[in-house]
């Protein structure tokens, strides 16, 4: 009966400190942050809801933006080589073939509106700060037009399969031009230096970010880094729901291989555990028989 005792009262410290003061400790290290907002409701300057024709933004597309963007997917390879790309805007421009799949809609147009205010980066390119982002706000053409070239973008946009190599092309066209992923054999295309003087720091590897940071805090950092780090050189991306969600099983997949396996070597361990302590009782009940 003492032994059902001692377990009654481990049980209930572990109890307290796992349920009442670590979940406190982590609330005042860690505050709750608002879920993660794929609607991108702040960045409004563009009507959404319009139609876009596809023909002209074509048009538009090849007027203002093949100068500086790939666009692979529609014959329109890279101007200059990516050390070239890097050295004159400080990152390389990304190849726009998959903008119109992986980017939310809403955030596209309104990216194309204003760069600076859609990624959050208002606090880097201040007036006083002399710094200028390297693409320009497309203010001036009209909501229509702006809704035109979204049109044409997401018209060229390549399918993905629904598998690890997808996962990886959504990750390279999201993540390739800033991240390396070294496990997956991934370097980011503008080089170490570049993004360094660009970025202020070098952006980190991400093998294993999914176990250093975990995939909650992936979901909030990537939809919008000010809420985590505020102050980060690193923008908002603006990935769809769908497109965010194959980053993250990209990078689970390539630096937690093993989750599953583990996860189910779990159970099993649980269960030798309790087949253990069952024998432990019974054994020490025969040994102690004649003391108690």
């Amino acid at each position: 009966m003492k032994e059902f005792k001692i377990l009654a009262v481990i049980v209930a410290l572990v109890g307290i400190t796992y349920y009442g003061i670590e979940p406190y400790a982590h609330s005042v290290m860690h505050p709750e942050v608002a879920a993660a907002d794929f609607t991108f409701k702040d960045v409004k300057n563009v009507d959404t809801t319009l139609a876009g024709n596809v023909e002209n933004g074509k048009a538009l597309v090849e007027a203002n933006c093949i100068a500086c963007h790939a666009i692979e997917a529609a014959g329109h390879p890279a101007v200059m080589p990516n050390a070239d790309a890097a050295a004159s805007y400080g990152v390389v421009p990304p190849d726009l073939s998959s903008a119109g799949r992986i980017y939310d809609t809403n955030y596209l147009a309104n990216f194309i509106f204003d760069p600076v205010t859609a990624m959050h980066l208002e606090h880097k390119y201040t007036p006083d700060s002399g710094k200028q982002f390297p693409m320009p706000s497309y203010n001036w053409m009209t909501p229509q037009e702006i809704m035109d070239v979204v049109a044409y973008l997401k018209s060229v946009a390549p399918k993905v399969s629904e598998d690890k190599e997808g996962h990886k092309a959504t990750f390279e066209a999201a993540c390739g031009r800033c991240h390396n992923m070294k496990y997956a054999g991934i370097e980011a295309t503008t080089p170490t230096d570049n993004l360094k003087n660009y970025m202020g720091a070098t952006p980190p590897d991400l093998s294993q970010y999914i176990k250093s940071r975990g995939e909650h805090y992936l979901h909030s950092f990537i939809n919008d880094p000010q809420v985590l780090l505020h102050g980060t050189s690193m923008p908002r991306v603006g990935l769809s729901e769908k497109a965010q969600e194959e980053v993250i099983e990209y990078m689970e997949e390539v630096g937690d291989s093993k989750k599953a396996e583990r996860e189910s070597l779990g159970l099993y361990v649980m269960g030798y555990m309790v087949v253990f302590a069952l024998f432990a009782y019974l054994w020490k009940r025969k040994i102690w028989e004649e003391v108690h």
